[in-house]
């Protein structure tokens, strides 16, 4: 089995993933707000206006969607724990589900945990998310995406690693199947 799929591995994936998205946000709040916390309101060109950052605070799930109302009877941050407790719970019972000859959807799951604990503690220590990154579309689809952050990248590529893996890897899953009968 190669280094890559071995938990040391994942466990280090997972590490990096949340102390850079950790210290991208520090680095966000620093450079975005002033000496008594409230937004400059500052927008830096990263690529042009294709790509630039500026501080939004999401207090709710992904796209701002607010899933919490759905129990307003519980605070918003016991909403996201429990939330989160049954998301790893179902993460790490997948994780341990996948062959372990599938690497990329190991590595998926592995980035989708990372990047869900990133924004876990945004949500337990700041009662929201920092986001910062901006990026523009072309106007067909929609004006601008929304504004994400290092976390959300790693969500979103751990997703496509585990939809990808079965096309990728497509003979080894025919194997995974095939000795599953």
């Amino acid at each position: 089995m190669k280094f890559y799929n071995k938990l040391p591995f994942h466990v280090i994936v997972v590490v990096f993933s949340v102390v850079f998205d950790q210290l991208t946000k520090l680095w966000a709040l620093a450079r975005f707000t002033n000496e008594t916390g409230a937004l400059n309101h500052e927008v830096v060109n990263v690529v042009g206006d294709l790509v630039r950052f500026q501080l939004v605070f999401n207090k709710g799930a992904a796209f701002s969607s607010r899933p919490q109302d759905l129990m307003p009877f519980l605070p918003s941050w016991l909403f996201f724990l429990l939330i989160s407790i049954v998301a790893a719970v179902v993460l790490f019972w997948f994780y341990r589900s996948i062959d372990k000859r599938d690497y990329l959807s190991r590595l998926g799951v592995v980035m989708i945990i990372g990047g869900a604990l990133g924004n876990f503690i945004d949500r337990m220590r700041l009662q929201m998310v920092v986001d910062f990154i901006d990026c523009d579309f072309p106007d067909f689809i929609m004006t601008r995406f929304p504004t994400f952050n290092v976390a959300d990248s790693f969500v979103t590529v751990g997703v496509a690693l585990v939809l990808l893996s079965p096309v990728v890897l497509r003979k080894l899953h025919k194997e995974i199947k095939a000795e599953g009968k």
